[in-house]
């Protein structure tokens, strides 16, 4: 026992020393000084709290709304676009656009089924849709205004009732290539949608919602009005749809029966420059080659491969305009006393200009021609030795003053000024290529202006599209009438035009003959430069411009097919569309029979003698 005790001697109790009274004291001020900084930081956060909520509270509020408030831009209803007699070519409508926020949605069933009757889509159809987990899911884009401020009022979980519009063509694709089109925007991507976008458009409404910062609408709140949209201004065009479709109709079946590649027509009123139809066509069954391809709105216009071009030809594309150019040099010669109508000139069948030889169309002696009947049969010599007597300075003037050159007051879309030969390029050879619609590039369009001033007396008026503006409440503006300037003096505008009869009297234009009305007018069959500044074997285009009754000139208009391939001639090709439209025109506007019938004479003349 002795030697356990002795083993643990060295564990000995711990002794606690009893609570020194001097002590106290300090353990006193250590708590209270912790009850003081408690105290503290607890009056700091009150007092912070209080600051926040009383001083600031409504800098906080206004915050925490904004991170869920969202304004959203309404479009307003896109100003309408109507043909002369009122009939609706393009026409935008309000709707209403239904969106479903899905996440939101608990029982999607029971949902869907209380939504078909208000959408008129199948509850399954609708379930499945509510089922998807997106958080932004469209219902119906283009549901009727009175049927979406109903389902609205219902208030649905997880269903927006947005403002829309629908953009709608009741005539389906007649004139689409000069009224253009709407992209996905709702904005104008082309011709007059695109040119006249900011009026049609309007001015944009704004209304608020509340949602997430994840864009999850939040559940039971409306969409409020912050700013009614404004509806645009729409358009009243000079265009009659009665007579545009018959362009389209027969452009589009020539077109498609000699394998052209594309066409070009316009009809304008002579006195005022309006245009009352604008076709401009594509056969997409053909090839466009080295050309490159036509770009087409994809619609048929009821001919099989026919379809609308999305850029207007008629002002957008220049092109080599042959003997219909030869005016330029005839008016000329005949402004500047050189040469009358009857003037006779000894013309052989080619001759060299410049290094380039020359030729007429088809093989012949030497003849003996006047100029009427040099115009009429289409002589390229002919007019050379015409040309010869103008001068270099006298042609380049007259075509500035026939309107080449500059784009036309319609400030359309992609128009073109043409390209012109001028004096510092000019090469001796363009004495005579010039004045038979070569080295020269116009529009179509410019050719019927040109020959719109011989028709009006030598009075140039500018085309014209936009008859007026219409307001939302279906008030019309008036547009003011075109600006015009005289080309040519009355006699020799009235020497023309007995000229141009002549040509389809007994020259090149005989197809183009109506009865019963006289008719003046010029055929062209140029051919087609390639990019290598050659021309395209075997490629042309036929042509025809024209006015009548040629004795009153009430209507003018031009006709155009590229690459036609089973023939290839302006008599043959362009002049039975002038006939057969000009024809419904005459009696569509009630102009009165103005000739007995009369016997076509060519005098040896034929058909393909207007190729350049």
């Amino acid at each position: 026992m002795s030697s356990d005790v002795r083993m643990n001697s060295h564990l000995r109790p711990t002794v606690l020393r009893p609570l020194v009274a001097n002590n106290v004291p300090r353990f006193n001020r250590r708590l209270l000084w912790t009850y003081v900084m408690i105290a503290l930081l607890f009056g700091s956060l009150i007092a912070r709290l209080a600051i926040i909520q009383v001083g600031s509270g409504n800098y906080y509020s206004k915050l925490s709304t904004q991170q869920v408030r969202t304004e959203i831009k309404i479009p307003s209803t896109r100003g309408g676009i109507f043909d002369r007699n009122g009939n609706i070519l393009a026409i935008s409508s309000p709707t209403a656009e239904v969106v479903a926020d899905n996440f939101q949605i608990q029982h999607p069933n029971s949902e869907a089924a209380a939504l078909a009757p208000y959408l008129h889509i199948r509850a399954a159809v609708l379930a499945r849709e509510l089922r998807r987990h997106s958080g932004y899911v469209v219902l119906d884009a283009n549901l009727g205004i009175a049927a979406g401020h109903r389902l609205a009022a219902r208030a649905f979980p997880g269903i927006v009732v947005l403002s829309s519009s629908r953009r709608s063509v009741p005539n389906g694709s007649i004139a689409t290539s000069l009224i253009g089109g709407i992209n996905a925007a709702g904005s104008g991507s082309a011709g007059l949608e695109y040119q006249f976008q900011k009026m049609l458009a309007g001015v944009q409404g704004v209304e608020r919602v509340f949602a997430s910062p994840s864009g999850v609408n939040l559940p039971n709140t409306r969409v409020s009005v912050i700013k009614k949209s404004i509806s645009g201004v729409g358009l009243e065009l000079s265009i009659d749809t009665s007579l545009q479709f018959v362009v389209e109709q027969a452009l589009g079946e020539q077109l498609r029966a000699t394998g052209g590649l594309s066409a070009t027509a316009i009809v304008m009123d002579v006195k005022s420059g309006e245009i009352l139809a604008s076709a401009s066509l594509v056969n997409t069954k053909v090839r466009a080659g080295v050309l490159g391809p036509i770009a087409s709105w994809g619609q048929s216009i009821g001919v099989p491969g026919i379809e609308q071009t999305i850029n207007n030809l008629a002002v957008s594309q220049v092109y080599e305009p042959g003997s219909v150019f030869k005016i330029v040099p005839f008016s000329a010669a005949l402004e500047a006393g050189l040469i009358s109508p009857s003037s006779h000139f000894s013309i052989p069948y080619s001759t060299t200009v410049g290094g380039r030889v020359f030729h007429d169309a088809e093989h012949h002696g030497l003849l003996n021609l006047t100029a009427t009947q040099i115009l009429a049969q289409s002589s390229n010599i002919g007019t050379y030795e015409i040309s010869r007597q103008v001068g270099e300075a006298g042609l380049l003037a007259q075509v500035e003053r026939l309107g080449f050159g500059q784009v036309t007051a319609l400030n359309y879309p992609g128009e073109s000024a043409g390209l012109l030969v001028n004096a510092a390029h000019w090469h001796a050879s363009d004495l005579a290529a010039l004045p038979i619609g070569q080295d020269d590039a116009v529009t179509p369009l410019q050719v019927l202006d040109a020959y719109n001033s011989i028709a009006n007396k030598g009075i140039f008026v500018q085309p014209k599209l936009i008859r007026g503006y219409v307001s939302s409440n279906g008030t019309l503006h008036a547009t003011a009438k075109s600006a015009t300037h005289r080309a040519l003096s009355v006699s020799v505008a009235q020497s023309l035009n007995q000229m141009l009869q002549q040509v389809v009297l007994q020259g090149t234009g005989t197809l183009a003959l109506i009865p019963g009305y006289s008719v003046a007018g010029k055929t062209g069959t140029s051919q087609i430069p390639s990019p290598d500044h050659r021309y395209l074997s075997g490629a042309y285009n036929a042509s025809f411009v024209g006015f009548a009754p040629a004795n009153n000139p009430v209507l003018s208009m031009i006709v155009i097919v590229q690459r036609p391939q089973t023939v290839i001639f302006g008599g043959s090709v362009a002049a039975p569309v002038f006939q057969r439209v000009m024809s419904y025109a005459l009696h569509h506007y009630g102009i009165a029979a103005n000739t007995s019938t009369v016997k076509i004479t060519r005098n040896g003349t034929s058909i393909a003698s207007d190729v350049t």
